[in-house]
C-alpha cells in the first residue's frame, strides 16, 4: 500500500495482480463512472454528469478500480465505490460496480475487503448500505438485513433519472 495526502485526508493505492486501487479521486475517470451510473446501474438510471460529479466531490471516501498502475498513469478504470461518511459514526457505502468484462476476477471482493478494512472507517458505528441483488457478498464482510427496519425513514424527491 502506498499512502499520500490531500488536504489532510489519506489517499492510499493498493495493488494486486495487475490492478489497482486507489482512494485519489483525482484518478477517477468521471466518464466511465457516470457512463455505468446512468446507463448501466438499476439505482441511478440517467443519473446527470454533473450529479454524479457533485456527489463525488461530496463523498469522503471514493474507491476507484483500475486494470494497471494507476499511480503511473498506465491504467484504466474498471470498477468504483463511494463511502458517504462522516468518518466518526456514520457511513453509507454506494455506487458500487465493477464493469461487466472485468467480473469474475475477485475485483468486488477486493474492493470490499480494502473498503471494510479502511483505516478511516474503522471506528464508524453504523455502516448501511441498499443492495438489490448482491446480498451473498456484503453478507461476507459483516452486513446483514437490518433488524428493526420500521425505524427507518425516508424523504424521496422525484428526479430525472428515478425510475
Amino acid at each position: 500500500m502506498v499512502l499520500q495526502k490531500r488536504q489532510g485526508i489519506a489517499m492510499d493505492i493498493w495493488k494486486t495482480n495487475g490492478f489497482s486501487i486507489s482512494t485519489n479521486k483525482e484518478h477517477l475517470d468521471m466518464d466511465v463512472v457516470h457512463h455505468f451510473l446512468s446507463h448501466e446501474a438499476y439505482w441511478s438510471k440517467g443519473i446527470a454528469k454533473e450529479t454524479v460529479i457533485k456527489s463525488i466531490e461530496h463523498t469522503a471516501l471514493c474507491f476507484g478500480v483500475y486494470k494497471g498502475e494507476v499511480d503511473h498513469g498506465r491504467s484504466h478504470q474498471v470498477g468504483f465505490a463511494r463511502v458517504i461518511s462522516d468518518l466518526a459514526t456514520f457511513a453509507y457505502l454506494s455506487d458500487v460496480f465493477i464493469l461487466p468484462e472485468y467480473r469474475k476476477l475477485g475485483l468486488s471482493k477486493w474492493l470490499m475487503d480494502i473498503i471494510s478494512n479502511h483505516h478511516e472507517l474503522q471506528e464508524v458505528r453504523r455502516f448501511m448500505l441498499a443492495t438489490n441483488d448482491a446480498h451473498s457478498l456484503y453478507q461476507k464482510y459483516g452486513f446483514e438485513e437490518i433488524s428493526n427496519p420500521e425505524r427507518l425513514m425516508q424523504k424521496v424527491r422525484r428526479s430525472p433519472y428515478q425510475e
